[in-house]
């Protein structure tokens, strides 16, 4: 086990961020219910551990998507905005009733770029944050859709994770997603990719490999989190990048097992 792996057994505060694809069925956007049970099940055994948990979800549209029954995420704004509204209280009703299936009491929050941008907004968040986990309580947290539009969006829920993490100071930065970490290129489209078990340093090539946003070059989408990792790495705290639909992933990673891509924090 590498030392930067072992150290993972230490954090005590740890940031956990879910994608739409690991919260959501491929075909349908509805819900998956059995992955979220199992999500929210190795949160609350961590949290019993005596770890800090602050979960950043995403999903939030694709829930209000099939709520609605609408084959396709409509183009404007708007739309989205309203989806979001209407998804955003399906997918907190799903997490609350499973958090209080084992014993754990969630608190959701709503945050724009404002709330990270502004000093003064956000003090106002980090205590809030702070004053949630000193009563025990877990932290749910998604970006405000219903209300940003591109001038005030944080952009995504990568980054969002990020700032959270830099804002109350974590030891560790989960992101879950839907492929098993940092490939040498898009395992989707060369299956010679090979999994990086490690990133010691942000470098252009790694830049490079992440592709950029919006293309197809990048591996997996992995703009975005390399863009995290820039963010929490600056900031001392390290970061995974690890597969969600891998059982006991949280465990595994806490543990320091081998699993998914880890991105060393500058000291």
């Amino acid at each position: 086990m590498s030392d930067i792996r072992s150290r993972l057994r230490g954090a005590r505060r740890i940031v956990v961020k879910v994608g739409t694809s690991t919260l959501t069925h491929a075909a349908t956007s509805g819900l998956n219910f059995f992955r979220i049970d199992r999500l929210i099940q190795e949160i609350a055994d961590l949290h019993n551990s005596g770890r800090e948990i602050i979960l950043v979800t995403s999903g939030a549209i694709a829930a209000g998507i099939d709520r609605m029954r609408l084959k396709k995420k409509p183009d404007t704004i708007p739309e989205n905005q309203a989806l979001a509204a209407i998804g955003q209280g399906v997918l907190m009703h799903a997490y609350e009733k499973v958090f209080a299936e084992y014993g754990k009491t969630m608190a959701q929050l709503l945050l724009t770029k404002a709330d990270a941008a502004d000093a003064h907004a956000r003090e106002n968040s980090r205590n809030s944050l702070m004053a949630i986990l000193r009563m025990g309580a877990i932290p749910v947290i998604n970006e405000n859709d219903a209300v940003a539009v591109d001038e005030i969006r944080i952009g995504d829920n990568d980054n969002l994770s990020a700032i959270v993490a830099t804002l109350i100071d974590a030891q560790l930065l989960i992101i879950l997603t839907d492929i098993d970490g940092f490939y040498t290129d898009n395992p989707k489209l060369n299956p010679s990719a090979q999994l990086l078990d490690k990133i010691d340093e942000i470098t252009p090539e790694i830049e490079r490999l992440a592709g950029g946003p919006g293309t197809k070059l990048g591996t997996g989408g992995m703009y975005t989190k390399v863009a995290a990792a820039k963010i929490v790495s600056a900031a001392g705290i390290p970061m995974v990048i690890a597969p969600g639909s891998e059982l006991n992933v949280l465990r595994r990673v806490v543990g320091g097992d081998r699993i998914g891509t880890v991105f060393a924090a500058k000291d």
